[in-house]
Formats: C-alpha cells, sequence, structure tokens
C-alpha cells in the first residue's frame, strides 16, 4: 500500500528529548487527596477506580493545566497534578499509544537519572513517570507525575493504550454514534462490527503481540487512512457535510460496544479551541465510501483512536500546527 503522501514529518513536531534531573518526587510533592480533579494542588493527585472497574483506558495530559485525567470506559476514574516540558524542551501535542512499560527505567540521555514507572510515548525520550513536581512545567519534554500516582497508573496501562496531551483546556466527552463508524448505516451491519471486535480481543486474550489501529481523516483530502502500529494497511474516500465548514480537530477513542441498542461509544477530545462542543457533529459529518467502510469495520476494536482533521494528510507544513500522531516506531 503506497504511503498516500504522508511522511514522518506529516501530522508532527520534532521530538522533544527526555526529562532531565530531579526526577523523584519528594514526600512533600506526592499527597493522593479526596478532591475533584479542579481542587487538586501541586503535587496532589486523587484515585478512584470503583467508579469504572472495567472498560478501556485512556489519559488525557492537558498541557495549560498541569494536569492529567485517567478515564476507564468514558468515566473520570483519576486525576494528578503533573509537570511538562518548560521553553525549549516543550512536550508535544497529539495523540500517542504506550510502547514501553519499566518500573525501574533510567534515562539513557540525563546521566542515567531514575524515570520510576515509565510508560514510554516515544521512542526519542517522551513518556510519563515519576518526577520532580516544582509547580510549573520543567521536564525537558516527558509528563512528570507523583510517585504513588505514577505506580497506580503503571498498574493499569497497557502498551498500545491511547495517551492524548492537548495545549486546550478542555475536557473529554461521551460521543454515541448511531451508525457503525463513519456514516449512518443499517443496524443489521452492527453484527460484523461486534465480530471484529469480539475476534481480536479473544486473539488478544491468546497472544503477548499488540496490535495499535488508528484511523485519520483528512477533511482537506477527503481522504482516509487506516494505519496498524507504524503502518499504512488501507486508504480510501470520504465525503464531508457541509463541506464549506471547517471541521476542526478531533480525536476519538472506542470505549463501548452496546448491543443492546447498536451503538459505539467514543470517548471525543476536541484538539483546538474551534473544535470545541462540536465534537458529536463532527463525526456525523463524515461518511466514509464502501469499499474502505468494510476494512476499516473488520479493523474495529475497544481503544483504537480516530483523528478528524482540517489539514491535508500530504502536507508539509504540519510542524507548525503543534500536532503530532505516534504509533509503533514512526509517526505520521
Amino acid at each position: 500500500m503506497p504511503n498516500n503522501g504522508i511522511s514522518r514529518r506529516a501530522f508532527g513536531l520534532g521530538v522533544a528529548a527526555s526529562v532531565g534531573s530531579g526526577l523523584i518526587a519528594s514526600a512533600l510533592a506526592d499527597t493522593r487527596v479526596n478532591k475533584t480533579a479542579d481542587f487538586l494542588q501541586n503535587g496532589e493527585y486523587n484515585w478512584f477506580p470503583e467508579r469504572s472497574p472495567t472498560g478501556p483506558v485512556v489519559i488525557i495530559v492537558s498541557v495549560p493545566d498541569q494536569m492529567v485525567h485517567v478515564y476507564r470506559n468514558g468515566i473520570r476514574i483519576a486525576a494528578s497534578s503533573c509537570s511538562t516540558g518548560k521553553a525549549g524542551h516543550g512536550t508535544p501535542t497529539g495523540v500517542f499509544k504506550i510502547l514501553q512499560k519499566d518500573k525501574h527505567h533510567r534515562s539513557s540521555t540525563y546521566n542515567n537519572a531514575p524515570m520510576p514507572n515509565m510508560n514510554r510515548l516515544t521512542w526519542s525520550g517522551i513518556a510519563l513517570h515519576a518526577g520532580n513536581l516544582p509547580g510549573y512545567p520543567a521536564s525537558h519534554g516527558c509528563v512528570r507525575l507523583p510517585l504513588g500516582f505514577s505506580e497506580l497508573l503503571c498498574g493499569i496501562t497497557k502498551l498500545d493504550m491511547t495517551v492524548i496531551i492537548a495545549d486546550e483546556n478542555s475536557q473529554p466527552a461521551s460521543v454515541v454514534h448511531p451508525g457503525m463508524v463513519l456514516g449512518n448505516y443499517a443496524s443489521q451491519e452492527f453484527g460484523a462490527v461486534d465480530a471484529s471486535i469480539k475476534h481480536y480481543q479473544y486473539a488478544q486474550g491468546r497472544s503477548q503481540e499488540t496490535s495499535a489501529t488508528s484511523i485519520v481523516v483528512s477533511a482537506k483530502d477527503r481522504s482516509i487512512s487506516l494505519w496498524d502500529n507504524a503502518r499504512i494497511v488501507a486508504t480510501g474516500k470520504v465525503d464531508i457535510a457541509q463541506p464549506e465548514k471547517p471541521i476542526g480537530r478531533h480525536v476519538y477513542t472506542l470505549t463501548q460496544v452496546n448491543e443492546g441498542t447498536k451503538e459505539l461509544t467514543w470517548v471525543s477530545m476536541a484538539m483546538s479551541s474551534r473544535s470545541k462542543n462540536a465534537d458529536d457533529n463532527a463525526l456525523r459529518r463524515v461518511k466514509a465510501h464502501p469499499d474502505i467502510l468494510k476494512k476499516v469495520q473488520k479493523a474495529m476494536r475497544q481503544g483504537m483512536t480516530l483523528v478528524i482533521t482540517d489539514e491535508s494528510s500530504g502536507s508539509k507544513n504540519r510542524t507548525a500546527d503543534n500536532f503530532t500522531i505516534f504509533t509503533g516506531e514512526g509517526l505520521y
């Protein structure tokens, strides 16, 4: 399958370096509290896994708020203060997959500095891990967390799980789509999607191999790309309702399949101010052509990521937009 004009720069920034020294969180900056996310102070975190015991987990990092939010099955179960990249070493924003986990990791860049409970997001140095929390952005690109929170988080994360790093003060919302995905389709087609998801869950339970499935839709190109890890496995065309209106930049993660109502539930995240409060409408405006739709249906699985953007999939100037989509060893 040709690359369809998407290069390693196509949705990317240059990758920042790893976090520097001062990586172990002090006791003063590591406090579990019974507070809501809005009232957390630096070094504090909450943890309420009982609110949603099972289901796909999505992590949202808000750079402006210096906060991390953890959602399971679309419900927020935890939140924590954090410290992201300082000036000149900003944490890249976008959609990432967890590539590696290591409870006792040490930095290969910064004097073998400890990076406890590390969840790697890029092979070039960006990760979630325990670290010093001064109350402002201070890392070399990583997301530093309270030590206690990082231990709890490491206990529920899995390889290929979605992590969204956002530069907007928006919170994820739940979107229920009446069709399968990318268009309004007959309810009898639900069986094909449901069967694909169940088959993947069965196979995943019997194998140690993982697969990060993502879909990227470009409104400008009227194109759709299906990704499996760092490789494009299918491309096709989409129709956009009201094409004269911008669609914005949105990220969706599939969290629930309801066999009773034959609906899919997505956790949505607007990645720009003009996208806020329009997530449901954006998803409904996109309709995939039949040939690519069948391939998408077969690739459906809980935890998969769908990105919709106004930008061209072959743009050479995406670095200016401060948006990165990573998976496997590559970035689209």
